[in-house]
């Protein structure tokens, strides 16, 4: 890869999350860790408003932006593989957004183009989220965005049904099941719920603020998993 591809590649990689240690930038570059800090620091001085520094992550400040992007004949591809996949293990909501997502940017391409994005044959089939699964993963996405504390009804393994208050944190997909991870009000604790065994869910009009210990980096902490090791 060519220098400059690389840097364009570092700045697209740093906007697109929160926060990126060297370490991650180095494994998606292929590239060692003083090549990133290199890099980084040469950005830097062109004026990229690339904040943080080594050993803790970086990000990129406000007020940047890039030309458009134009996509190549493998990334339209992935996109179109990962719509198919969105269409059935995603919430409606979120379907149709990585549906409009990608007809935007086919519709940018030539006709060759998108006929070769859409001819991959790389498909999902028909059986993922239940009619009933796909509305509670979306409102429960849609709390832990709003920090609406829920209603949650709730079966677990030996068939015992629970009720509880929830203050929604985040959704893990493990591969055909959705874990719902949450701090529960009643055991006043972290719980884990499987998307498939939840009975009823209820947005109340009650809203909750991550206090210390309750949130979900320190959910992940607990378990020996950092913010910047979730895709």
């Amino acid at each position: 890869m060519r220098r400059a591809d690389r840097l364009f590649a570092l700045v697209q990689l740093i906007r697109g999350r929160r926060l990126s240690t060297a370490a991650w930038l180095a494994q998606r570059l292929e590239v060692s860790l003083r090549t990133v800090y290199r890099d980084v620091a040469d950005l830097q001085v062109q004026g990229v408003p690339i904040e943080g520094e080594a050993g803790v992550g970086y990000r990129l400040g406000n007020g940047f932006d890039l030309p458009p992007l134009m996509f190549t004949a493998d990334e339209a591809q992935a996109l179109v593989v990962m719509n198919r996949l969105a269409q059935q293990w995603l919430d409606p909501a979120m379907a149709q957004a990585a549906e409009m997502a990608v007809s935007r940017v086919l519709s940018v391409m030539t006709p060759a183009q998108r006929e070769r994005a859409l001819r991959i044959p790389v498909y999902s089939p028909p059986w993922g989220l239940s009619a009933d699964e796909q509305p509670h993963l979306q409102a429960w996405r849609e709390a832990s965005q709003t920090q609406h504390i829920l209603h949650l009804c709730y079966r677990d393994a030996e068939g015992r049904d629970t009720e509880r208050s929830v203050r929604p944190l985040g959704s893990f997909y493990w591969g055909k099941v959705w874990t719902l991870v949450g701090w529960c009000e009643q055991r006043k604790g972290f719980r884990s719920f499987r998307l498939d065994r939840v009975q009823a869910l209820r947005p109340t009009e009650r809203r909750f603020v991550p206090a210390e210990g309750q949130r979900l980096i320190d959910y992940l902490r607990g378990h020996g998993v950092s913010a910047s090791d979730l895709q």
